[in-house]
């Protein structure tokens, strides 16, 4: 199924390029944003993001207010370390501050994501807890940053990669939250019930993801 798929792709792509409809660019742009949201996922390939992944997923509604609020801080963050790797730290020969720099962006990012969730949603700021600060240690954010500088991503591809991976955080935040939820309401036996539960269909939801590995790769 994953070849039949990767193959129809694949004569998508060279028809394109037949008749000059598709270029690199965007076919680059399109494997990124497959291999970001599905391919590699940054919860379930790649385990980042683990601890908001199990601690914000008891709800639905709680995991997509946890999903926006990384996706804003990954895109935001992904532009400014961008343009601090590129115009600071690389001018100046410091690319050795480069983590410590990454997470005060990050830190001072999710600060005022905090202040704004306090200020406009009361009820998703109580609901998120402790874990909407932990997003500034959240080993996904600053992944992503790093991951862009390292594959020597432009701009563009920069933001377009952190906001897919933020899509594909959010995706996997969602499905796990929805499956807990019925899972609650099913008869599980009690040795199971609670964090072993949710660790077994974590690993079943990775291994359902792992079906797009022949998809598109990631460039």
């Amino acid at each position: 199924m994953n070849l039949l798929i990767a193959d129809n792709i694949s004569n998508e792509v060279l028809n394109g390029f037949a008749t000059g409809e598709v270029s690199v660019q965007a076919i680059t742009l399109f494997a990124v944003i497959i291999g970001a949201i599905f391919v590699n996922n940054v919860v379930l390939s790649q385990f980042l993001g683990i601890c908001p992944f199990l601690g914000v997923s008891s709800k639905v509604e709680t995991s997509l207010g946890m999903g926006m609020a990384v996706t804003f801080v990954m895109a935001l963050s992904s532009i400014v370390t961008w343009c601090l790797q590129n115009f600071v730290l690389v001018p100046f020969g410091i690319e050795y501050m480069q983590t410590i720099t990454f997470i005060l962006v990050i830190a001072a990012l999710v600060q005022m994501v905090e202040i704004v969730l306090k200020k406009v949603s009361p009820a998703l700021y109580q609901a998120l807890g402790i874990f909407l600060p932990l997003i500034t240690t959240n080993c996904a954010v600053l992944g992503v940053a790093i991951i862009a500088v390292q594959k020597d991503f432009d701009l563009l591809t920069t933001v377009i990669y952190s906001v897919a991976t933020a899509v594909g955080f959010a995706l996997a935040l969602v499905l796990f939250a929805g499956i807990r939820e019925r899972l609650e309401i099913e008869d599980t036996p009690e040795a199971m019930r609670g964090v072993p539960i949710a660790l077994v269909t974590a690993g079943l939801l990775a291994m359902a993801f792992m079906g797009f590995a022949n998809v598109v790769p990631l460039p």
